[in-house]
């Protein structure tokens, strides 16, 4: 099970903040330290402010030599394609081959009204036509142009520059939807991500996805299945009890939903997203002040993974 630290900067978090979290990341040894894309908090102040998702990246990758570096996810809304193609781009000659792009439709209207970015109501089209066109992009072969004409956007003649140092940059696509969202992540994606979902509809959404691989004679198991869940972990009850109060939420409801409690609780529950078809897990990580979290789960959960059993099924 690979492990990946996910964070939440719009909810209050400076490039200093990210950096420290970053290098922990690296340095206790996990996969990948990705963040969110969004511009305005969910509730609360938000202090410092919003940070720019490729932007804190770009930085990270001359900070970082190792772990991957990526969106949980990048809104259509945000970018146009072509700009888009060339931030990932070049971001991922900036870390040396290290950036991964989720994308996705968008769905926080309340941060496109604050900074005056335009929400249309239909948005799957605005994604399925980026998808298209940034791996259309990267794929060209040099001295050849790209050219694309759609119902949202059009693209004369591009040099389709620059080029990432992958070939191409592992794309990320997620969602619930039972139909659409597995068709585009069989046509597109490296990677399928299942974010905070109730945990009894997992195994049967990556089996919607392995089916629309299989129909378009596409290997299911060319795919990277994963999830992101909101993670609380003590090393006795109190302290679980402190983390999740520090990030305003009940222990009971973290249980339910997320990956909580104490180290045991949390290798059985790990042990069971494993069962349920999950090869790589987001830890979503909102306290980015408490170093120690992190630190706690590379030394005392991480090392036991493989011998979790998978009998911890969702509480009810």
């Amino acid at each position: 099970m690979q492990l990946r630290i996910f964070t939440e900067p719009q909810m209050g978090a400076s490039y200093d903040d990210l950096l420290a979290v970053a290098q922990a990341t690296e340095r206790l040894g996990f996969d990948a330290f990705f963040r969110s894309d969004h511009y305005l908090a969910f509730g609360g102040g938000g202090l410092p402010g919003p940070t720019d998702a490729w932007t804190t990246l770009a930085g990270l990758a001359r900070e970082t030599s190792r772990i991957k570096l990526g969106t949980l996810v990048s809104s259509v809304t945000y970018r146009v394609p072509g700009i888009l193609a060339i931030q990932v781009a070049q971001v991922d000659q900036m870390s040396g081959g290290r950036a991964e792009l989720g994308l996705g439709t968008g769905w926080f209207k309340a941060e496109h009204e604050a900074y005056g970015i335009p929400f249309p109501e239909k948005r799957f089209g605005l994604l399925e036509e980026q998808l298209d066109i940034v791996t259309g992009l990267w794929a060209t072969p040099l001295g050849e142009t790209y050219s694309f004409e759609g119902a949202h956007y059009s693209l004369k003649d591009s040099p389709a520059l620059p080029k990432p140092v992958q070939s191409p940059v592992p794309v990320i696509v997620g969602g619930k939807g039972p139909s659409k969202t597995p068709k585009l992540a069989a046509r597109f994606a490296a990677e399928y991500n299942q974010s905070f979902p109730q945990l009894d509809t997992i195994a049967p959404q990556f089996g919607r996805v392995r089916a629309a691989c299989e129909a378009i004679r596409r290997d299911p198991g060319s795919l990277v299945y994963s999830a992101a869940l909101t993670t609380c972990v003590g090393r006795d009850e109190a302290e679980f009890a402190k983390r999740a109060a520090a990030i305003g939420r009940e222990p009971a409801d973290l249980r339910e939903s997320g990956i909580a409690g104490t180290a045991s609780e949390v290798i059985d529950r790990i042990g069971w997203l494993r069962e349920q078809g999950v090869e790589r897990l987001y830890l979503q990580i909102l306290d980015l002040a408490d170093l120690d979290h992190l630190e706690f789960i590379a030394n005392d959960i991480a090392p036991y993974l493989d011998a979790a059993p998978a009998d911890a099924a969702p509480r009810t």
